[in-house]
Order: structure tokens, then C-alpha cells, then sequence
């Protein structure tokens, strides 16, 4: 591959991936039901009825992908795990087979030259934990704790580069108030709730990965879109302002500051979420490195 020269020598080249995106073999080796199973499967979520069900088939493909890889010339590569294929009903017993997939995949992109990024959840909540009432509950972010030990505790001793959540804004914000995303639930309170227990699960990681995997890098992966008001009118300022908040403010500034946007929290009222004492602290833990998804801006009007 042709690399750029303006681009300094240690700069990575790779590729990425979520798991439910590219995985398929939903239904292999003990995996468990994930919420983007069941919403896949429900008529009119996603267009032309299709699912993750076989995807890319990186399951069973993922040593020829390998193998594009090297061709590309590629230094890394960044992929998720399935909390289901690990955990497949959210806590209680591993599933050495969901483990074993992982730990092989590792050992190939290593033995490829090939750095691995891991990021421990893209999404996909064990059916099982929606059924209990999802990122809503608190308890779904004290399950996340047990799921990342398991993992650390198998690829930790190689894997480096640690990503807790990809886009909290989806699972939380889409998933719980706007209903266009797995699990498809609109209600304003349980997706600040959702927004909370996202945001306090990826802090109780870090402090996992700070434990079990000492020297490892370790970060989140937002995402921004930034909000333009359309013209010079005050009102669009405004508007603008209040997109930025609940968009953008409320998942970076908790994570860089230690606090939600005041703006924001005003505007939820009673519907703000449920923060427990020391809660912020946990979400603010120093990072090693804040992964941004930059896509587009948004241009907004009263």
C-alpha cells in the first residue's frame, strides 16, 4: 500500500469492525440472543429484513480477512467482542467456546504483525439483560464488570489497546428515547438512565483494565456532530445549542469534565439521571487516549 509521507512513521494503519456488523454465527458455539438479534428479527426495524444473522461470516472467515489485511499492508486492526458470545446471559457463566474465537483471533493478528484495539461493546446487550431492563437499571452496568474481568482475565496479557464502549450517543440516546436503535424504546427517562449506567459501566471498566491489564492503553470511542445554527437568528442559536447538549455535552463532558451539562440537566428535569455519589468520579477516570467518529455536522433551525 502507497502511505502517505506527510503522515508521521509511528502513524497506525488499519481497519475496523463491530462484532453483530461482521460476526454472523449468531446461533454457534453457545452464543446467547442480543437485543440487535431481536430487534432485527421485528418487522420494519431494518430495511429489507435483514440481520446479523451471517453478515461478513467473520466467524468462520476471519483468517482470510487476515490475510486482505496483510495484503493492505495494515498495522491494525480494531474489532468488538460480543458480550453474548461471552457471557451469554449477561452475567452469571462464560462461554469458553466465546472466549476461545477471541483468543485465536488475537493470536493471528499478532502472528500477522497486526496490533489489535479491542472495544468491549458495540451494542449488542444480552437479550437477557434487556429482559431485566437493560442500560435503564444499574445493574446492567455491575454485569458489564464481571463480562470485562473475563475478558481481560483471557487477553489481557496481549491485548494493549483497550476501547470500553464504541458511541455511547447509540445504545443509549437511540436505543432508549429515539427507538431507531436496538432495543427501539422511547422513553426520555430511562434513556438518561441509559445515558448514566453507559457512561458509569465504561468507568467501572477502566478501573478493571487499570487492574487486571497494568500497561495497557486505555480510552472510549465517542462520537461528534457538531450543531450549526442555519442562520444569524437568535432562536436558531439557541436551538442549536440545545442539540449540542444533548448530542455531544452530555456524553463528553461527563467523561472529560466529571459533570453533565447544566444546560442539559435543566432541560431533562425530573428525567435526569440517576447519579449516585462518587459515580462521576468513576466516568472521569484519567483516559489514555478519547477516540472520536467524526461523520458530519448538523445544520439546525427553530
Amino acid at each position: 500500500m502507497t502511505r502517505n509521507g506527510d503522515f508521521p512513521s509511528d502513524f497506525l494503519w488499519g481497519a475496523a469492525i463491530s462484532a453483530y456488523q461482521v460476526e454472523g454465527a449468531v446461533a454457534e458455539d453457545g452464543r446467547g440472543e442480543s437485543i440487535w438479534d431481536t430487534f432485527s428479527a421485528s418487522e420494519g426495524n431494518v430495511a429489507d429484513g435483514g440481520s446479523g444473522a451471517v453478515a461478513c461470516d467473520f466467524y468462520h472467515r476471519y483468517p482470510q480477512d487476515i490475510a486482505l489485511m496483510r495484503e493492505l499492508g495494515l498495522d491494525a486492526f480494531r474489532f468488538s467482542i460480543a458480550w453474548p458470545r461471552v457471557v451469554p446471559q449477561g452475567r452469571g457463566p462464560v462461554n469458553p467456546a466465546g472466549l476461545d474465537f477471541y483468543d485465536r483471533l488475537v493470536d493471528d493478528l499478532l502472528t500477522s504483525g497486526i496490533t489489535p484495539f479491542v472495544t468491549l461493546y458495540h451494542w449488542d446487550l444480552p437479550q437477557a439483560l434487556e429482559d431485566a431492563g437493560g442500560w435503564p437499571v444499574r445493574e446492567t452496568a455491575e454485569a458489564f464488570v464481571a463480562y470485562v474481568e473475563a475478558v481481560a482475565a483471557r487477553l489481557g496479557d496481549r491485548v494493549q489497546h483497550w476501547a470500553t464502549h464504541n458511541e455511547p450517543y447509540c445504545p443509549s440516546w437511540l436505543g432508549y428515547v429515539a427507538g431507531v436503535h436496538a432495543p427501539g424504546r422511547t422513553d426520555v427517562r430511562d434513556g438518561a438512565a441509559a445515558v448514566h449506567h453507559v457512561l458509569l459501566s465504561h468507568g467501572l471498566a477502566v478501573e478493571v483494565l487499570r487492574r487486571d491489564c497494568p500497561g495497557a492503553r486505555v480510552g472510549i470511542v465517542l462520537d461528534s456532530w457538531p450543531a450549526h445554527p442555519a442562520t444569524d437568528d437568535p432562536a436558531d442559536a439557541a436551538v442549536a445549542r440545545e442539540a449540542d447538549g444533548f448530542r455531544t455535552r452530555l456524553f463528553f463532558d461527563p467523561i472529560l469534565r466529571g459533570s453533565y451539562p447544566e444546560d442539559v440537566l435543566e432541560l431533562l428535569g425530573d428525567a435526569a439521571p440517576p447519579v449516585r455519589e462518587g459515580d462521576l468520579e468513576l466516568i472521569s477516570a484519567p483516559l489514555d487516549f478519547v477516540g472520536v467518529n467524526n461523520y458530519s455536522r448538523t445544520i439546525v433551525r427553530e
